[in-house]
């Protein structure tokens, strides 16, 4: 199936979607601030859109979750490949790392609340706290599933650890890295948001907060539509760097094939 077929296809199941809900909302009369058709859901999103109040705490929201990415993607693919390589550093630090992931992320916003403020920066630490785990995990994974033949017979023929790690087990782990970023640039969308809830001068979180409060569940629809967007395109643009630089990899080469 080519590409124009699965985008049809995605647009057919969309449209018929959107017309069940729109079907059912009418045939049950189901309260528009209870659960609203496509129909207002639709035009709350054009509302938002044209009047620039969407694009303004939209493009907010970007900037946290893009900045808290990047933090993340470095800490952690840094600390991973020390964890990896290291049998000390991950026998004292790692059980500390996951006693760390284990702590509810939406607990601690709040704190990064109290401690950097209500503007930007605890937003970009939330969306870093919540993507910087994956990131790791994958980083470790793919460094240690480097094929131990091919690491003794580089060791044979005098390889160092430096040289063994740049030219075997980092790209052997590539693919598994860019994985990590496929999930990690959504998780760090969600830490951003969990943040504006708690307390924000601008961004989406606190649009769905004040639509919340004044019982505008269309305008809370909409803003959630436009939220999986951003996910969405997000996850695209790790997908586009996934197949330019692992335009040799296996697994794209079939992905590519399809």
């Amino acid at each position: 199936m080519n590409t124009k077929h699965n985008m049809a296809l995605t647009a057919g199941l969309l449209a018929l979607s959107l017309f069940l809900w729109e079907l059912g909302v009418r045939v049950f009369e189901v309260p528009g601030y209870i659960f609203p058709p496509p129909s207002l859901v639709l035009k709350a999103l054009w509302r938002g859109i044209s009047s620039g109040l969407y694009l303004e705490h939209g493009a907010y929201t970007l900037a946290e979750t893009f900045v808290g990415f990047v933090i993340a993607a470095v800490v952690g693919v840094l600390l991973g490949a020390v964890v990896a390589t290291n049998k000390y550093v991950d026998y004292f630090l790692y059980p500390y790392i996951v006693m760390f992931q284990a702590l509810p992320k939406v607990a601690l916003a709040p704190l990064f609340a109290l401690w950097f403020g209500l503007g930007m920066p605890s937003k970009i630490v939330s969306a870093a706290t919540i993507a910087f785990f994956p990131l790791m995990i994958n980083t470790i994974v793919g460094l240690r599933s480097a094929d131990e033949d091919r690491v003794l017979l580089m060791q044979s023929l005098g390889a160092t650890k430096t040289q063994v790690f740049w030219h075997l087990r980092l790209p052997n782990a590539l693919p598994f890295v860019l994985a990590g970023m496929d999930i990690a640039i959504v998780l760090a969308l969600i830490g951003a948001i969990v943040a504006e809830f708690v307390g924000a001068q601008a961004g989406l979180g606190t649009v769905i907060q004040q639509m919340n409060f004044n019982l505008d569940v269309s305008g809370q629809f909409s803003v959630l539509i436009l939220l999986s967007v951003f996910g969405l395109l997000l996850s695209r643009v790790i997908v586009f760097i996934r197949r330019r630089v692992l335009f040799w990899d296996a697994s794209e080469k079939s992905r590519n094939s399809q």
